[in-house]
């Protein structure tokens, strides 16, 4: 489904124009890419009243984020809304990215979800940490919520960029492995493949993605691969293994990205599979256009349909323990 855009082109133009200065991804060192990463976050507000707890656990940190509610924890046990949890991989090229620059969407999907804590994972970067560094990180995090008692029948994973990318490679580790798997997934302009690059919109979006391009993700999957030796495994290409046992599937993207072939092809493929997918591209947007719900109506819609699947997802497939 085809969302049309709301904002004005010529605020349109200016924020595309200040993303694009900003994310030279492919040339810049990696420090300058987290700290840009950092700075640009820190100009958006976030929603008052949020609760904000450290996350130290033995495998993995992050943190949890709730909109409003109750404490995030009762006499040291977890307490979030119904036993319910969105599990959330950020993104960020697999070199940036942080719980504190995805604080604000966070709250803004627990808002949307009906005030159902969120779970940022921070996971491992690349260079300092390469394959399978993030992977574990991430699948630790899903497997650590299950030992607090989270039912997985109970789980939301959502990511975004390569986070989306994560979420997914999290769900086929799952199900490869016999895993229980989470009641359903949210992947925002997720990497489908990052190992081909060769989605038809990588050359038809070129010119109006602001913050993406087949050379920047070239670069991106180098640095989290690292010095790996032999074949590149396949789970890091997705859209070209077995999709079948999966749960339902919210894809979202925008039509001016990339990335734009990745979410249709994954959403076709999945379909194929006997996967319930619900694609919704969103008119003159790009990647994770959502981390800019402050500035954007189109975000804040997209956000308010992310809350309206995970609502339907978890009273369908959720339960109490």
């Amino acid at each position: 489904m085809l969302y049309p855009s709301s904002t004005l082109i010529e605020q349109l133009q200016a924020i595309r124009a200040y993303l694009k200065s900003n994310n030279s991804y492919s040339r810049r060192q990696v420090q300058e890419i987290r700290a840009a990463a950092v700075e640009a976050s820190r100009q958006l507000p976030i929603l008052e009243g949020v609760k904000v707890k450290p996350v130290e656990a033995e495998t993995f940190s992050g943190e949890w984020v709730r909109a409003e509610g109750e404490s995030l924890l009762s006499e040291g046990q977890l307490q979030p809304t119904k036993n319910k949890v969105i599990l959330y991989f950020h993104g960020g090229g697999f070199v940036s990215g942080s719980c504190e620059i995805y604080r604000g969407l966070a709250a803004r999907l627990s808002e949307a979800a009906g005030g159902i804590t969120v779970l940022t994972v921070e996971y491992r970067l690349a260079p300092e940490f390469c394959y399978p560094a993030a992977n574990e990180d991430c699948l630790a995090a899903y497997r650590w919520l299950l030992e607090q008692g989270v039912h997985a029948g109970n789980i939301i994973v959502c990511g975004d960029s390569v986070g989306g990318t994560l979420a997914l490679m999290t769900l086929i580790t799952l199900r490869d492995q016999g895993g229980k798997l989470p009641a359903g997934a949210c992947l925002l302009s997720p990497h489908a493949d990052l190992v081909h690059l060769d989605g038809e919109s990588y050359d038809s979006r070129a010119g109006t993605d602001p913050t993406g391009s087949r050379e920047a993700n070239q670069r991106m999957i180098v640095e989290y691969m690292g010095d790996y030796n032999g074949a590149w495994p396949a789970i890091l290409s997705p859209l070209r293994m077995d999709l079948g046992g999966l749960p339902p599937l919210l894809i979202q993207a925008g039509d001016h990205e990339v990335l734009l072939s990745d979410a249709e092809r994954l959403a076709e493929q999945a379909r194929a599979a006997g996967i319930t997918v619900e694609l919704q591209i969103w008119e003159n947007m790009w990647c994770a256009f959502q981390l800019m719900a402050a500035m954007l109506p189109e975000a804040q819609q997209a956000i308010g349909n992310i809350g309206s699947f995970i609502k339907k997802v978890l009273q369908l497939e959720g339960r109490q323990d």
